[in-house]
């Protein structure tokens, strides 16, 4: 009986970004798949916010340990992460006497870090169509500015194209909005090679099981050979994650384990579920997340 051949044949690879030292996709295979020499790993982020405020889960203030923009960044450059991202939590009613100390941490603290750095925004189009674009022309070197969306990206991406960073484009988990954006932004002066894809996920149940379907499908996409879809993807596993009341409340049975450990497994199985569906990029907020992926992704060895 002849031999089948179950090798997995592309028309397009995964486009190749650069930041610093990293790259960033290139892949030419579904995920811990040796098909084609596929020599590519995932890349994992930890992120801190500018402000630690009540609304930060209290397992997290234990685990950084830290109060300030400052000092989390040195728990940040500490951690194995390939990647620092700092989320800008700024308050509508409070950006523009904020813009001046942001600029001061820009300048004096994030340009001495080695890592490659992600620059997030509020998650607010109020604050982000103002507060994106001065961190793109703020920023201490190439940054990846996160995120520009459909209501957003006319004004962010011109500003990110500019500047020279990578921008992320955030679609609510539809292959077509997608692509649809990945068009329009280029049209708008970015280049293919500088879009991450964030196809927007939930941390738990439908949300998760969405969020893997679509990468999957656009990774699928990609690999059929649609170039307005072979760009990176990236998920931001840390804010969804620690959306859900598992993650972030002591107040279930002692039969649900210890709560530190629960919530990192539920970051950790929320991050390994969408690199295997094809992430390039896992934002973390937990370090000992990012712990235990690296050594999962190193082979078991720390």
């Amino acid at each position: 009986m002849d031999k089948l051949d179950l090798s997995f044949k592309i028309k397009e690879k995964i486009r190749e970004t650069k930041l610093d030292n990293l790259t960033i996709g290139g892949c030419s295979a579904r995920s811990f798949m040796e098909e084609n020499n596929n020599k590519t790993q995932p890349l994992i982020a930890i992120e801190f916010p500018y402000f630690v405020d009540n609304t930060y889960p209290e397992v997290l203030k234990k685990q950084w340990n830290a109060t300030t923009p400052e000092q989390m960044l040195q728990t940040a450059e500490a951690c194995e992460a390939d990647i620092i991202s700092v989320k800008f939590n700024i308050q509508e009613n409070d950006i523009d006497k904020n813009l001046e100390s942001i600029k001061l941490f820009l300048n004096k603290t994030l340009s001495k870090v080695q890592k490659p750095l992600i620059l997030r925004g509020a998650n607010n189009d109020a604050v982000d169509l103002k507060l994106l674009p001065f961190l793109a022309e703020n920023a201490p070197k190439e940054c990846i500015i996160s995120f520009a969306q459909e209501s957003t990206y006319e004004q962010i991406v011109p500003v990110a194209a500019k500047n020279n960073h990578i921008i992320v484009l955030r679609s609510p988990i539809d292959i077509n909005l997608a692509k649809e954006l990945n068009i329009l932004s280029v049209d708008k002066g970015i280049a293919p090679e500088r879009i991450l894809i964030d196809p927007d996920m939930g941390g738990l149940g439908y949300g998760l099981d969405y969020g893997y379907s679509i990468i999957e499908k656009i990774r699928q996409a990609a690999f059929d050979g649609d170039t307005m879809l072979n760009m990176p993807i990236i998920a931001f596993i840390g804010e969804e994650s620690y959306r859900a009341k598992e993650a972030k409340s002591d107040t279930f049975n002692s039969q649900w384990g210890n709560y530190e450990e629960r919530a990192a497994m539920w970051e950790i199985s929320g991050a390994a579920a969408m690199i295997s569906a094809g992430a390039d990029i896992v934002v973390l907020w937990n370090p000992q997340s990012v712990k235990a992926l690296k050594t999962i992704f190193n082979g078991g060895q720390n």
